[in-house]
């Protein structure tokens, strides 16, 4: 099969299209023709092999332990292990799993979902990592709700884009911050507002938020807090700031303690992969309350390309690589998925964590 492959830690040019064997599944894995791929920063971070501090997370020290890129899936199940009681051949279905980069790719069961009817392929494959990260971090840390006044600080990538959406289907009013391209993207999935951060400074303005979502990770705390409502929270969802040895970890670290001492709850968090909240999400899609939002499309031989064109931050929502019949054609190119607002008054699916 067809793969982009690396060898070693690095920018895009340690990527490779190779000819290599099919991935062997274990007994509660799946083996998932590949029709798309998500590309996110968390890709991104793997290829490099920076912070540091992942290579010790099982990833490999001097090398890559899985050669072949990429987490966002959605394809067709071509052939399922003997515990696997879920899926089975001929099934669509989006998630994460291991190695997406390539024709085929293996993925855990628990990892998966059925694909949303509505979706095309391309849509259901940048659903999953951004898609949890924006419902767990709103839901279960920052207990989003009804007429709650939210801030989403990044909303116009790829976890911000869904963290806008899914604001309004909790029926929050939600303001967005972004740079002066893409705030007509973010107003056009939803935001009552959005803030442009090179003409406003978003802590000077007056307005106070329940729950600030910081993407960005950029913002120190104390103007942050200056934001909120004086029982408010910070939910922080990692951030590319940092050193090349821990990244954004003391930030997290230090958000934890502080956050006792302040009248302020500050809340880091790390996304939990999980086949319910993989139906959560799939829930939100079917009934159009959440819409992928992506901006360009790449075919597999041009994942370098992908990965320089994410890190130089132009994507407006989410970047992918697609396997579709006729897509290896046109490198590059932009794909107009319809936006969808979310429908007013959606007091949401899944309540785990929700007070």
């Amino acid at each position: 099969m067809k793969a982009i492959v690396q060898t070693k830690y690095g920018p895009p040019d340690v990527l490779e299209l190779a000819d290599i064997a099919k991935p062997e599944i274990g007994a509660g894995e799946v083996l998932v023709r590949v029709r798309a791929a998500g590309v996110d920063r968390g890709v991104w971070h793997l290829m490099m092999g920076l912070p540091y501090l992942v290579r010790l997370f099982g990833f490999g020290l001097r090398a890559p332990k899985n050669p072949v890129p990429g987490l966002d899936v959605a394809g067709v199940v071509e052939k399922v292990g003997k515990d696997v009681t879920r899926f089975r051949p001929g099934d669509e279905v989006f998630g994460i799993g291991k190695g997406t980069f390539a024709e085929y790719a293996r993925a855990p069961e628990g990892k998966l979902a059925p694909k949303p009817a509505n979706l095309s392929f391309e849509e259901a494959a940048v659903l999953a990592v951004s898609g949890l990260t924006a419902l767990q971090g709103l839901r279960d840390y920052g207990r989003v709700g009804p007429g709650q006044n939210v801030l989403v600080v990044g909303a116009s990538g790829g976890v911000g884009t869904y963290a806008v959406q899914i604001s309004k289907a909790f029926g929050a009013r939600v303001s967005g911050v972004s740079g002066p391209e893409k705030t007509e993207m973010v107003r056009s999935i939803g935001a009552d507002e959005v803030i442009d951060y090179t003409r406003e400074d978003f802590t000077e303005r007056g307005e106070r938020y329940d729950l600030i979502l910081d993407i960005a990770g950029t913002s120190p705390f104390a103007r942050l807090r200056r934001a909120l409502t004086p029982k408010g929270t910070i939910v922080l969802v990692g951030g590319e700031g940092g050193g090349r040895l821990f990244g954004v970890v003391p930030r997290l670290l230090r958000a934890m303690i502080l956050s006792p001492f302040v009248g302020h709850e500050l809340r880091p968090f790390v996304s939990s992969e999980n086949h319910e909240d993989m139906l959560v999400l799939g829930e939100l899609a079917g009934a159009g309350k959440v819409t992928p939002t992506v901006d360009r499309t790449f075919p597999l031989a041009e994942v370098p390309e992908a990965m320089r064109y994410l890190e130089a931050g132009r994507a407006r929502g989410k970047v992918l690589i697609s396997l579709e019949s006729g897509r290896e054609a046109r490198p590059g190119a932009d794909t107009a998925a319809t936006l969808r607002s979310p429908a007013p008054g959606f007091q949401g699916p899944g309540g785990r964590g929700r007070p």
